[in-house]
């Protein structure tokens, strides 16, 4: 099938009897050329259906007015919260998103990021997969000064800036939560340890439960993909042990609801027998019964402040030495961990 060739400020130029030079001016507003030209050169290219090759001018530039983001996956609320964010910002100050996922593979990863400096990127934002163990893959950005920002799943790094929350303080504050509310026997449902949010959150349910003197046995820790069928399994391991855990602070809500669901199908009662708390503060968390206490996770918060530190690194506009920014979270406290005398 033929197609039409594409319209250049040559044809433009050669219809209206000027030169290519004259042309470009115009369509870039330049001062030296009349209103009335500037008003026929734009017609003009509407009639012939010109398009401007801005990602060649860009090029031209040195920069592309894109930043590439790379994530574990794209079908979690938390992170699609996160994308919005920076979304909004970025299209506020002319920039675009080429969004990658890593489906928790630090070979994917390595592609995409790969594939992103090719695209020439201004920047990138990242959240690491569970399996990337070292950061060679991104040398290519660190040896040509392209700034990174880690977000959630960080790696310390000194060229690069990490937005995060305080998955200590917050893993400390959902087991102690548990514990005013007279339950001792607390598992610990979560993620790979390479990664700073799950290591975080567990060793502050780790702390949270010897500051109280409870014991952390070999079973009181098991490690998931934290997708829902990963909960399933938690939650039948756990159907297994004697006696049964009293609690479970699972590092997702995904991974906490399958467990009430699987404990409620056994007719284990929730929280009179065993308290539940998630992370996150998923929607669903709001409307399943009862109601999950989960950790709130601000996501848009730290898509937009992730975004929008990038984009003051790449324009040099971020005066201030960062390393680390980190947002607030909170406990937000329901029904599922709650123990009252009515229901005891």
């Amino acid at each position: 099938m033929k197609t039409e060739k594409d319209v250049t400020i040559y044809d433009i130029a050669n219809a209206l009897g000027i030169s290519a030079s004259t042309v470009s001016r115009g369509l870039k507003g330049h001062p030296y050329v009349k209103n009335e030209l500037k008003k026929q050169i734009f017609q003009k290219a509407r009639e012939m259906g010109y398009q401007q090759n801005k990602f060649a001018s860009n090029l031209r530039q040195k920069y592309t007015s894109t930043l590439g983001v790379i994530v574990p996956r794209l079908d979690s609320y938390f992170m699609s919260t996160v994308i919005s964010g920076m979304e909004n910002v970025a299209n506020q100050a002319g920039y675009n998103l080429i969004i990658s996922q890593s489906l928790e593979s630090a070979k994917k990863e390595a592609a995409g990021i790969f594939t992103l400096f090719n695209t020439r990127v201004d920047g990138l934002l990242v959240s690491l997969s569970s399996g990337t163990e070292d950061l060679t893959h991104f040398d290519p950005f660190f040896k040509k000064g392209i700034p990174v920002i880690f977000f959630d799943r960080i790696f310390e790094h000194s060229q690069c800036v990490s937005v995060i929350i305080n998955n200590y303080k917050a893993g400390y504050e959902a087991t102690s939560h548990l514990i005013s509310q007279g339950y001792k026997n607390i598992v610990h449902i979560g993620g790979s340890l390479l990664r700073n949010v799950y290591s975080d959150r567990y060793y502050g349910y780790r702390q949270a439960m010897e500051d109280n003197r409870l014991p952390v046995g070999e079973n009181s820790h098991i490690i998931t993909d934290l997708s829902f069928t990963g909960g399933v399994q938690a939650a039948a391991t756990l159907l297994q042990q004697s006696p049964l855990p009293d609690a479970v602070f699972a590092a997702n809500d995904s991974s906490a609801i399958a467990v009430m669901s699987e404990f409620r199908k056994a007719g284990i009662r929730i929280p009179q027998d065993v308290g539940i708390v998630g992370f996150n503060d998923d929607p669903v968390s709001r409307v399943i019964e009862p109601g999950l206490t989960t950790i709130h996770y601000p996501g848009k918060e730290m898509g937009e402040i992730s975004a929008s530190t990038l984009i003051k690194m790449i324009k040099g506009e971020q005066q201030d030495v960062l390393n680390t920014i980190v947002l607030s979270h909170s406990l937000i406290i329901r029904q599922s961990s709650v123990k009252t005398r009515s229901n005891i």
